[in-house]
Parts: structure tokens; sequence; C-alpha cells
């Protein structure tokens, strides 16, 4: 029974997911990277490569061609500095913008746009020498070699084909001039790129799934654990009831307190007890500021009588208020009329003992 607790059977949890997620634990696969970072170039390189290779051919003619005019000087080398700087960034700039964009694209996919917080904190274990021979010599390490090994197959074995038929080139074998010779190296360049651009796609996406399935296999949760974090996101069943008993005391202390300013108590007479208030210049309706049954009942009552609240005994209406109304709100609409003649009878039993009260006085 122990063995079988202890095996890893149970997928992994929505929250166990997003753990690994915020500690950098996902599928990512290197061959992604680089097959984004080669499109973007090689897109940059389509789209850019002639306004480069003009730039940096006009710079070369501006420098070469008036070599014997430019003053050696050491006032001067700060300017040409800047100048090669400029030129470079420039040459370079589309292909260098394009690539970072692609590899963070890249990187973006794969762990769902989502940042890691907990994988860049500093974890002196990463540092540990010990710890660093044990996973270089691990047979885990290993594999990573075989499949490069592997992918250099594949990608010779794509691009052999085109290696041949550039050797067989005539090229080879004549006189051309010096522009020749650069649109073939750039056709052959292309065209190789593209071959292993290819043998990398599908490198990239047979590793992806890979990586995919094994850190599924690594997410894996054994019955003990999956168990542990339901507890832990629901909570202690007693810790939970010890507070819903808190709030339900809370609620009916906060209740009682309203029964004095209650204009009248409604009843069952002895089930059920409604504490109705209503104030024609701040209430649409009468609301009902506490109601309950038995035990409670019996409380609204005795806070009612000790503070001369009228105490009336309406079966019906209290059943039906204590079903659909709700403390603090107002009463049903459909009951409008029937509590209207409750606070009206109240209001003259008020005014007659009001001027009772005066004419004895």
């Amino acid at each position: 029974m122990s063995e079988d607790a202890g095996e890893k059977t149970e997928q992994a949890t929505p929250r166990r997911l997003e753990e690994a997620l915020k500690q950098g634990q996902f599928a990512r696969s290197a061959e992604v990277q680089t097959v984004f970072v080669l499109l973007a170039g090689m897109g940059a390189l389509k789209m850019f490569g002639g306004d480069l290779w003009r730039q940096l051919a006009n710079a070369q003619i501006a420098v070469f061609g008036h070599l014997h005019e430019v003053p050696l000087t050491l006032d001067a080398m700060p300017g040409y500095a800047v100048q090669g700087v400029l030129v470079f960034a420039a040459c370079v700039g589309p292909v260098l913008i394009a690539t970072t964009v692609g590899g963070l694209l890249a990187g973006g996919i794969q762990n769902r746009f989502q940042t890691a917080s907990e994988a860049l904190s500093v974890k002196w274990e990463r540092i540990n020498p010990l710890e660093g021979f044990k996973r270089i010599f691990s047979i885990r390490a290993l594999m990573p070699t075989g499949l490069g090994l592997l992918k250099l197959g594949v990608i010779i074995s794509f691009s052999w084909s085109q290696v041949r038929s550039v050797l067989d080139d005539p090229i080879f074998y004549s006189a051309v001039d010096v522009a020749r010779i650069a649109a073939f190296l750039a056709d052959v360049a292309f065209s190789l790129t593209m071959r292993v651009l290819l043998a990398l796609t599908v490198l990239a996406a047979a590793d992806y799934g890979y990586q995919f399935w094994r850190n599924n296999q690594d997410m894996m949760m054994t019955k003990e654990e999956v168990k542990e974090e339901m507890k832990g996101s629901e909570g202690n069943p007693q810790m939970k009831a010890r507070q819903r008993r808190r709030r339900s005391t809370k609620t009916q202390r906060q209740m009682l307190l309203e029964v004095p300013k209650a204009d009248v108590i409604i009843t069952n007479p002895t089930h059920i007890a409604i504490a109705l208030r209503y104030d024609r210049k701040t209430m649409k309706a009468p609301r009902i500021v506490a109601k309950g049954t038995r035990l409670n009942a019996l409380r609204i009552r005795e806070i009612a009588a000790q503070h001369q609240v009228p105490i009336l005994e309406n079966k019906p209406l209290a059943r039906m208020m204590f079903k659909h109304g709700r403390v603090g709100g107002e009463v049903p609409a459909q009951l409008y009329a029937a509590v209207a003649e409750v606070i009206a009878y109240v209001y003259r039993v008020n005014r007659y003992r009001y001027y009772a009260e005066q004419n004895q006085n």
C-alpha cells in the first residue's frame, strides 16, 4: 500500500501547474528558439539585405576610394571610429533586432508569456560545484549529447543534396568576376540555410513534443499529494466551521441591535419573528431589520417588549416574509398591501397612545 501511495499516477492539478510555471518548470525546447531566431534573421536579410549590402559597399568605397586624402591624426581618429560604429550598426541593426524579437517570441510562446518570478531568484545550490558535476555526469545529461549527434545527422541528410549541387556548379571551373562570386555565395548561403531551417523545424517539433511529454511526467503527483493539496486549497473544515459560527454570531448580534429601532414585530406567534422599520423620508418601502426562528424569535420578542415595540400576530404574513425576505432588504413587493395595513395600524395605535398620555398629563 505504501509503495502504491508513493507512485505518481495522478495528473498535475491546476495549482501545481501554476506553481511550476512560476518556478520556470515548463516544456521548452532550445530547437524552437533556434528556429525562430534563424527564421527572423533570414527574413530580415531577405527584406533588408540589398540595402545593407549597398550601405556597406558605399562605406567601403568612401573609405578606400579616398584613402590617400584622409588625414591620419590622433584628433581625427575618434570621428572615424564613430562613423565606423554607425555604419556597423546600420548594417547589423535590422538583423539583430529581428533575431532578438524572434528569440523573445519563441520564449514567450513556450512559457505562455508569463514571467517565472521564482526562477529569477538566487538559488545557492545551483552554484554548488558538487551538484554541478552530478548534473553533468548524470544519465539524463548524456541524453542531449546523443540527441545532438542525431540532430547533426538529420541536418546533414537534409542539406547534403544541396551541398552536392553547389559543388557541381560550373563557377568552380570557370573565370568569373567578383560580382558573380558574391551573388553565388549569397544564393548558396540562403539555400543552405533554408534547408537547415527546414531540418531544424522538424527537429524542433519532435523535441518540443518530447519535452512536453517529459514535463508532464515530471509533474505527475501521487494520490497523497493530491489529497494534501485539496486540503490546503479547501482549508481545515473545523476552522471553516468555526469561522462560519463566528460570522453567524456577529450577524445575529448586529441584527438584534436593530430591533429597538423597529416599528413593529410580526410573529407566527412563537416560531417566527420579523422586525420591520419604515421611515417615509428615507425609505421607499418598509425594511426587514431582523428575523429569526425559535430561540432567535424569542430573543427578538423579548428585546421588543423591553423597548415597547408593538408585537402583532399574523401567521401567513410572518411566514411569507421569513421565506421571501432578507435582513436589510425591503419587504417583497407582493406583500406591500399587507405590510401597509400593519404599519397603518401601528401608527394609529401609537397616535391613540400619544393622545391618551397627553390627556392624563
